[in-house]
């Protein structure tokens, strides 16, 4: 199954829809999946990487304070979900209005006062001064037609992600391990955020999430973890005591006392 549309504008790529066993998927023009929806459960993240990224509940609760953001839409699986589950202030930035016109159509995305999408340069909107501080937690996921490397990738990008969330929060990064500008990605990572980095191994798909820490470092009990980790897999029905356990061995984390 296509979706039809308008001529595209010539500096957007063109999405288009397809459709298997009950799932929904989007893409630009070609072969490679942007995102997928579950038709029965829209609210459910299909891909390993895509939950993943929601790891950043292991160490904040959703806000009540600040906002969640999501920097790119994709078929909106992010977005379904945080609004699902959460009752924060939810803003995704899409940089092509298409893409939010065939999420609206076909991929059940619906924007309240509380769950709106911005049509920005996502580049622009991390280093606006408006936004600093803004976020609790950010989520970043900015892929081209081609769905390798990121349109988003300098150091000043990734110091803009750090600022939105500046006094405290947590960035999770969508990345390609395999791809050539993984090494460059993780090396301006590091550097916006002092360090302060864990990373999941790659997925079967060759996905790689990266977590960022910003605000006065993180010192928790590996008890208070497990605990916290149950209780998001609990309320989310995420993975997230195999996360904790992953991410613990993956980044040499030891001991009963860990440090982000």
């Amino acid at each position: 199954m296509q979706h039809q549309k308008k001529a595209p504008h010539p500096d957007y790529d063109e999405p288009i829809i397809s459709e298997s066993q009950g799932v929904r998927y989007l893409h630009f023009n070609s072969e490679w999946i942007q995102g997928a929806m579950r038709v029965a459960r829209p609210e459910k993240l299909e891909f390993e990487y895509t939950q993943q990224m929601m790891a950043w509940l292991l160490f904040l609760a959703p806000p009540a304070d600040r906002s969640v953001g999501i920097l790119g839409l994709g078929a909106g699986s992010l977005t379904r979900f945080c609004q699902h589950h959460f009752d924060s202030d939810i803003v995704t930035v899409e940089w092509n209005p298409q893409v939010t016109a065939i999420c609206e159509s076909a991929f059940e995305l619906r924007q309240t006062a509380s769950c709106r999408v911005v049509h920005e340069d996502a580049n622009d909107w991390v280093l606006d001064p408006l936004n600093e501080n803004g976020y609790g937690a950010l989520m970043v996921d900015l892929y081209d037609y081609t769905a390798q490397g990121p349109v988003c990738s300098s150091e000043r990008f990734y110091q803009g992600c750090r600022r939105v969330c500046a006094e405290l929060g947590v960035v999770t990064i969508n990345l390609f391990g395999h791809h050539g500008s993984f090494r460059k990605n993780i090396r301006n990572i590091r550097r916006a955020f002092d360090d302060r980095v864990i990373l999941f191994p790659e997925t079967v798909d060759g996905n790689r999430i990266v977590i960022a820490f910003t605000g006065p470092p993180l010192e928790v009990t590996l008890e208070q973890l497990r605990q916290r980790a149950k209780r998001v897999q609990s309320l989310y029905r995420l993975p997230a005591t195999g996360w904790l356990r992953t991410l613990l061995q993956e980044n040499g984390k030891t001991g009963s006392l860990v440090r982000f």
